[in-house]
């Protein structure tokens, strides 16, 4: 009954649940057993043990109304929550998971300062520091007893190209500004290698439905000039907004230095992070955007692409992909289901107003007596699960 009420509670507005947006396909589900649940879908969806699987479906008690303490099935018991400040969770003797976790006692904090997150880590007065600049993990390997837990991920920053726009409906100027992503510089100089090279597609190596098959796009000042001059618009101005102290804003820059290769006058806009994504992302025609791992393709194509949905942020349609999503998440034949994905990542790549140049690692530095950390693509820290996976050594 718990987890059958669990799942059905996040459909309802009135609990406002962010995984709304990865279930509309959920019509009912029910208790049919004493370890059952029957979960009845308006369409078809392979991926629903994968989408049960994630962090936003973890199970409450039936009829929970305060959620001021932990249910205590998890591998730390609550000891302390102060909301904003720090929580403190002490070992689960009773965790369905025989040995685990191995820490007697976890304290969680926020330092917002990365910088000053770093210094903690590196002055002894925390173990782990989470989500650091690659320029900041440069500083971690150089420091002895200290190591940078890399994640390869589906993370990327993405030129917006909104296609309701005057800018977007005029495909040359979209070209010419794809062929500007100088992608190994963006690597080299922003990321600092942590980084694998992109080509305009959403699905990052690490998933298993990523498309291999695509054409580099290159940067190739000569070709986006031919395709501005065909644009109408060789001696216009754009805005391009970005997030202020942000790797977006840093790939902004090296777009409109290579816009002046070609004549084009690329005028960055540094927004502050305090109401970008409410403000700015998804309301300007032209803007960086960032989008964190998702579980499935399904999941991200559904949230960031199809054409009714509230976060595609592009405003691109396309009846063709609309039609193959559907079918794709139904499908139960794996080489379907990929050729299928295949064709989706095309079709992004092609007509789409995203310019993707990179998926960028997720970086999290700790020191060297951390142990059992391993790299799960969903997320930082082992897709957040850390917590139970790690000891430390004397």
């Amino acid at each position: 009954m718990d987890a059958a009420e669990s799942i059905t509670r996040r459909r309802r507005p009135i609990v406002a649940s962010r995984s709304a947006r990865r279930c509309p396909w959920f019509r009912h589900s029910s208790a049919s057993g004493k370890h059952e649940v029957k979960i009845t879908l308006e369409s078809p969806n392979a991926d629903l043990p994968v989408v049960l699987g994630t962090p936003h479906f973890l199970i409450i008690k039936n009829g929970t109304t305060s959620f001021t303490t932990a249910i205590g099935t998890g591998p730390y018991r609550c000891q302390e929550f102060q909301p904003g400040i720090k929580s403190i969770g002490v070992r689960n003797t009773e965790y369905f998971k025989p040995g685990q976790p191995y820490l007697d006692e976890i304290e969680l904090f926020g330092i917002p300062d990365q910088t000053a997150r770093l210094n903690a880590l590196l002055s002894g007065d925390v173990q782990i520091a989470a989500a650091i600049s690659p320029q900041l993990a440069r500083r971690v390997q150089a420091t002895p007893g200290y190591a940078v837990f890399e994640t390869k991920a589906g993370t990327y920053n993405d030129l917006v190209i909104r296609q309701d726009s005057d800018l977007g409906r005029n495909q040359d100027l979209v070209l010419a500004l794809k062929y500007l992503l100088n992608r190994e510089q963006m690597k080299s100089a922003i990321f600092q290698g942590y980084a694998v090279l992109a080509n305009d597609q959403p699905i990052d190596p690490t998933n298993r439905f990523y498309f291999p098959g695509l054409k580099q796009r290159p940067f190739d000042p000569e070709k986006a000039k031919f395709h501005l001059q065909r644009s109408g618009l060789a001696n216009a101005t754009i805005p391009l907004h970005a997030m202020a102290s942000s790797t977006m804003l840093d790939q902004a820059v090296l777009i409109q230095q290579a816009a002046q290769q070609i004549g084009l006058t690329v005028d960055v806009k540094r927004m502050p992070a305090d109401g970008y994504w409410a403000n700015v992302w998804m309301k300007q025609p032209l803007t960086m955007g960032s989008i964190n791992p998702r579980p499935s393709a399904d999941v991200l194509f559904t949230l960031f692409f199809k054409s009714d949905s509230t976060w595609n942020e592009s405003a691109w349609k396309n009846e063709t992909f609309d039609q193959l999503l559907v079918a794709a998440r139904g499908e139960t034949d794996e080489a379907k289901r990929k050729q299928m994905y295949g064709e989706m990542q095309a079709l992004v790549h092609e007509q789409s107003g995203i310019g993707l140049p990179v998926f960028m690692s997720i970086l999290d530095a700790h020191t060297a007596k951390l142990k059992g950390l391993k790299p799960i693509p969903t997320g930082g820290l082992m897709g957040y699960a850390y917590a139970e996976n790690v000891w430390l050594e004397g």
